[in-house]
């Protein structure tokens, strides 16, 4: 069930009405309703991977058990190596089966002994990565004594597929999310308008940014030898906004519905493209992934500790696999890897963690060296999302290639103005919320209501009538 749809714009109003009217009273059977919610939000897009998810969560739920009652160390490695198998063998499967088995061949092809393997026609559940590693990230808690195992099943069925951020995060934590299922939760008014307001500007960066976007990336990249470098930077500049707001605002969206229901979860986007060095970049975008990275697996590598070499290792390691995580194709673990060389510099010379506050907080403009820096971080990032969009390495480079050739200078090929009228206004909204968590928030605050009401009423007239076709999110593919 896609958010931008009149199906979810049903089912979200009939499930708050039942969870804050009919049974509210009960905080069991409030979270039996968001366990049912979120299976039939999940099952509409295809009931059958449902088993997959009750089957992932009841292995997880029962190793959490084990992993509490258990002193045993073999027996406590054991048990967290089945939950490891269990999940990391179902997203190996479904994901990246036929990758390694396309690269398996090839290999033997190369070197003279061609071997015949036939891919399977495997369809991908929606949101695997995500709901697996929000999983995982319990069973490791719960194996480091850092969080207690649950003893409530529908607690922790609701925790892992809490419908509003199932299938594209944030990929919340057990020690974050969880305990709000076992607290009684209160209506609060006011919450549950700022949902909204975050839900309506989620919607606007979705479909007005991100589907306009996404007309003029696909068909420049779809065509890229067919344009000049100046159309194809053009191309990159439309692909960069597209996944950000498609991503971020799906994000938006999914915090918005979960403060409807009186849940708090983490922030995943904090205006990630007015980041002045890659390292500040990494630490407003996907933060709940890249934060899972960095606490499971580069801090137990080592993280900055170390030397020369071990700290590149690292650094190599967490980019390739965040990489390979986003899909099984070449040109993520290229685009991983270059953002490896991007970060390595900053973490050797001891800048990675320059900028930790807001750009220009309490001013209305950036100085010129933060406009310097910011561009530089912007175009360094387009670059890399050229890889990330490719068909594959050869079509990243050849597009590289092409940009900085001499038809970089020609008048671009497609310039839609509309386009970036909708990209100017949008970055103008980020520049002036981005002291807040989502561009709009300062909405509040306006005065009479009136206006305020005509603001918001603008913004869904431009959902309405000026959003680009329907385009599903880019990261349910992931």
């Amino acid at each position: 069930m896609l958010f931008n749809t009149i199906d979810f714009a049903i089912f979200v109003p009939i499930v708050f009405i039942l969870y804050w009217f009919i049974f509210n009273h009960n905080l069991r059977i409030q979270n039996l309703l968001i366990v049912i919610a979120s299976y039939v939000f999940y099952g509409w897009w295809d009931w059958r991977f449902l088993l997959l998810m009750v089957f992932s969560i009841s292995v997880d739920y029962l190793a959490g058990l084990v992993l509490s009652k258990q002193q045993d160390p073999r027996i406590r490695k054991v048990t967290l190596g089945i939950s490891f198998l269990v999940n990391f063998g179902f997203l190996g499967f479904f994901k990246y089966f036929n990758f390694f088995l396309d690269n398996f061949t090839a290999v033997f092809s190369f070197l003279g002994h061609p071997i015949m393997a036939k891919s399977l026609n495997i369809i991908l559940p929606v949101g695997i990565s995500f709901y697996t590693f929000q999983a995982l990230s319990y069973t490791i808690d719960v194996y480091n004594r850092k969080v207690e195992a649950t003893k409530d099943y529908i607690s922790f069925s609701a925790f892992v597929s809490f419908f509003p951020q199932l299938v594209a995060g944030p990929i919340e934590r057990a020690s974050h999310l969880l305990p709000q299922f076992y607290r009684k939760r209160v209506f609060d008014y006011p919450k549950s308008v700022d949902g909204l307001r975050q839900v309506l500007y989620g919607l606007f960066k979705k479909v007005v940014i991100a589907d306009n976007c996404a007309y003029y990336a696909n068909m420049i990249f779809n065509n890229s030898t067919d344009y000049s470098g100046s159309t194809l930077v053009i191309g990159a500049l439309f692909f960069a906004f597209q996944i950000y707001g498609d991503f971020s605002g799906y994000s938006d969206i999914a915090i918005g519905v979960a403060r409807l229901f009186g849940f708090d979860i983490m922030r995943n986007f904090a205006f990630p493209y007015f980041s002045r060095d890659i390292a500040e970049f990494w630490r407003r975008w996907h933060i709940s992934l890249t934060t899972w990275f960095r606490d499971y697996l580069y801090i137990p590598l080592g993280g900055s500790r170390g030397n020369f070499w071990i700290k590149v290792r690292n650094i190599f390691v967490v980019f390739i696999v965040s990489g390979f995580w986003h899909g099984a194709n070449w040109t993520f673990i290229a685009w991983g890897a270059l953002n490896a060389i991007y970060f390595l510099p900053l973490l050797l010379l001891n800048k990675n963690r320059s900028h930790l506050e807001i750009v220009a907080r309490g001013k209305l403009f950036p100085s010129f060296k933060d406009v310097l820096n910011i561009s530089v971080t912007f175009f360094l990032t387009i670059l890399a999302w050229v890889f990330f969009r490719a068909e594959n390495v050869a079509h990243a480079l050849n597009y590289i290639a092409k940009i900085f050739s001499h038809s970089l200078f020609q008048s671009p090929e497609i310039f839609p103005k509309r386009i970036i009228l909708f990209i100017s206004l949008f970055c103008t909204i980020e520049w002036f919320g981005r002291e807040q968590q989502y561009g709009i928030a300062n909405i509040k605050f306006v005065r009479p209501r009136i206006v305020r009401w005509f603001i918001y009423y603008g913004i869904a007239f431009t959902i309405f009538y000026l959003g680009g076709s329907e385009q599903q999110f880019i990261y349910f593919q992931f």
